[in-house]
């Protein structure tokens, strides 16, 4: 029996495989025996006709591939890289990285390619959490356990469909709810989260900011901030509490869609609950103001000092295994290593530890930038951008007019590898080992379960394969993943907050380690005189809006049994079963209007593109708003590329649409 954790989402479930099955580990504290269905059938994906086994290549994306050796691959790629300026060169990372990937990808580039831009897919799911809490904590910290929920009173789960999105961390929901959890979401759609709560709030799309000021407010006028906490721990109160005497309230409930009735519902079960925790995902980060709302809902457990007490706090919820990872390692071109910035002294630190004088002193381009910005070489790995980035069409025109784009994956059925010039074959999950950090904090051991496919590689010998071939083989001369991360943990010690250095890889195969309990415990932020800043914000509806011609709301998000694009999830049949990967939810109003019904064939237009999904009627979504699944791999034809400011997260969730009827279903 060999004991392992989950790959598919930010839960991490800890598990077993025995005789070719997979079972829940009982002894395992983050789940307890728990798997969703995506966990059980994960072995499914790895023995799959999907599988890219050997490394492909092309000059041209008009040209068929042909099957190559990994000694031209790698010579081909290192050759590009040389002859090309720093600043034309991108790495695009994603969340199912495992940490020792990650890092060795983020020292090749940022340290010794002396490149900046290395950035990952996480950059669209949770990149205005992690500026929200450095702005207010002074480092991406996430201050929440899941263990926690079982001793608060109330937890607020907004933007955030954890039974579909977090099934085990769900059912924990649950059983914390028959002890005695309250529980309200809020979500322009009634959700199958929003099936246990105590109280559901219809909030209207791009309305949160508003949401969150109005509890802000109540807590000030209604005397119920914790003045010894704010006195000792935070910054800026005075100035905002100045700031809300002049914010218009009836306007604010106005534009959240909620009504004076709703909001004191929500308001009595608030004031009243002890224990509070404030848990949200996508429906706040994606948004052209991710940052902006999630300051507003940091702002309100400042206020009221619950935060760093068991129970309490502000909870980050990520989406994928190992966003967490990435972020420790500096996977964001916006962060060097062990949440270093681009700061002198930093890049001081990190440039003797890696024994380098290349690291560039200004931030990279994120993954949201680099079509933009005329890369000659972009290596993708283990992510799909064509799919999952905004603005598909452009997306398309501008990844034609790189150079070499190279494609490290497992599976060769994305819909990035018909514009790749390169194939790498990686070891999937279930092929290779390493360690993931999940949702909260908790880093866990991934083992081998079986031998590694015939002509692939772990994603981090891929990289020292490139490392080596330009030259740098002494400082990449690793043996196994164990050393990378010996190296890894060796270099928190520059940042003494992210103890990983208290575990060992061994270690971590018997038990995991949650890395930054202490900084709970002593209630010390990391800003320069040790208090969390209060920030003022405001809902500038900057989103694109509805009109006459596009009037409908477009929101995405994920269903239950698939990940992303599908490719191991379409695999197993009874990840099939329980909704259809293309369905369009429409409010039952809305499709009167439009003479749709049920299983009706329509079209979805936005300014920037048009799909087909299938109607599903349902009196379970805002009226002249729609949700389509991101199973739905044409989705990102019609979202807007509009970006947030400060975290460069795209604004999926407020995209302006229109609905035509193209065949009855009778």
């Amino acid at each position: 029996m060999i004991k392992s954790v989950c790959g598919y989402c930010g839960v991490g479930c800890g598990l077993e495989f025995e005789e070719n099955k997979l079972l829940g580990d009982v002894t395992y504290p983050t789940n307890e025996g728990k798997l969703c269905s995506k966990g059980i059938s994960e072995l499914v994906s790895i023995q799959t006709p999907t599988r890219l086994l050997r490394p492909h290549k092309r000059d041209s994306i008009k040209d068929e591939y042909k099957v190559t050796s990994w000694e031209d691959a790698i010579s081909t790629i290192a050759n590009k890289i040389q002859q090309t300026s720093k600043e034309k060169i991108g790495f695009y990372l994603s969340g199912q990285l495992l940490t020792e990937d990650y890092y060795i990808a983020n020292k090749l580039g940022k340290g010794f390619i002396g490149t900046n831009n290395v950035d990952t897919n996480s950059r669209t799911c949770m990149s205005s959490a992690v500026v929200a809490q450095k702005k207010a904590f002074g480092i991406d910290y996430v201050p929440v356990r899941m263990e926690d929920i079982h001793k608060s009173d109330l937890l607020i789960l907004t933007g955030a469909n954890t039974a579909e999105a977090h099934v085990v961390f769900h059912n924990r929901i649950k059983k914390a709810k028959k002890e005695g959890l309250k529980i309200i979401v809020i979500d322009p759609r009634f959700t199958d989260t929003a099936k246990i709560a105590d109280l559901y709030l219809p909030i209207k799309a791009n309305s949160d900011i508003d949401f969150f000021n109005l509890i802000s407010k109540r807590i000030i006028d209604e005397g119920l901030v914790d003045e010894e906490f704010v006195l000792n721990h935070v910054n800026n109160y005075e100035l905002l509490k100045n700031k809300f005497k002049r914010i218009p309230v009836t306007k604010m409930l106005k534009r959240t869609g909620l009504s004076k009735e709703q909001f004191e519902q929500f308001w009595d079960i608030y004031k009243n609950s002890e224990n509070i925790i404030t848990a949200w995902t996508m429906g706040l980060n994606q948004s052209s103001q991710g940052v902006d709302k999630n300051l507003a809902l940091i702002n309100t457990h400042l206020l009221n000092g619950k935060i760093f007490k068991i129970g309490n706090g502000p909870f980050s919820l990520t989406g994928q295994p190992n966003a967490m990872g990435g972020r420790e390692v500096g996977g964001l071109s916006t962060m060097l290593a062990v949440h270093l910035g681009f700061d002198k002294e930093s890049i001081k630190k990190v440039s003797k530890f890696w024994n380098t004088n290349k690291i560039d002193k200004k931030e990279g381009l994120t993954a949201t930038q680099m079509l933009e910005a005329n890369l000659d070489v972009l290596i993708i790995c283990h992510t799909d951008p064509v799919y999952h980035l905004p603005n598909r069409n452009k997306v398309e025109k501008l990844i034609q007019k790189i150079p070499l784009v190279v494609e490290i994956n497992a599976y060769e059925n994305s819909e990035t590898s018909n514009f790749a010039h390169i194939k790498l074959p990686a070891a999937p999950w279930g092929e290779k080992e390493g360690t993931q950090t999940n949702l909260d904090r908790t880093i866990t051991k991934q083992e081998k379960l079986t031998r590694t496919s015939i002509d692939c590689k772990a994603d981090w010998e891929i990289f020292q394969l490139i490392a080596q071939e330009l030259g740098f083989e002494k400082e990449f001369d690793y043996k196994k993943s164990e050393d990378i991360f010996k190296e890894f943990q060796e270099m928190t010690k520059l940042n003494p907050h992210l103890n990983i250095y208290d575990t060992s890889y061994s270690q971590l195969k018997e038990e995991p380690f949650i890395w930054g309990e202490e900084i709970r415990e002593k209630k010390e932020f990391f800003t320069s005189n040790k208090k969390a800043n209060l920030h003022f914000v405001q809902n500038r509806l900057l989103s694109e809006k509805a009109n006459l011609k596009y009037p409908f709301i477009l929101l995405t998000g994920r269903t239950r049994d698939q990940w992303h694009t599908g490719t191991k999830t379409n695999l197993p049949r009874t990840l099939l079963k329980f909704k259809e990967l293309n369905f369009c939810e429409i409010n039952t109003k809305n499709a009167k209007d439009l003479n749709i019904k049920d299983g009706d064939l329509i079209k979805i237009s936005s300014i920037r593109g048009e799909i087909e999904s299938k109607a599903l009627v349902s009196d379970n979504i805002r009226v002249d708003t729609i949700f389509l699944p991101v199973s739905h791999r044409g989705i990102n034809y019609l979202t807007n590329d509009l970006l947030d400011k400060e975290s460069f997260q795209p604004d999926y969730n407020h995209s302006a649409v229109k609905i035509e009827l193209l065949k009855n279903q009778s």
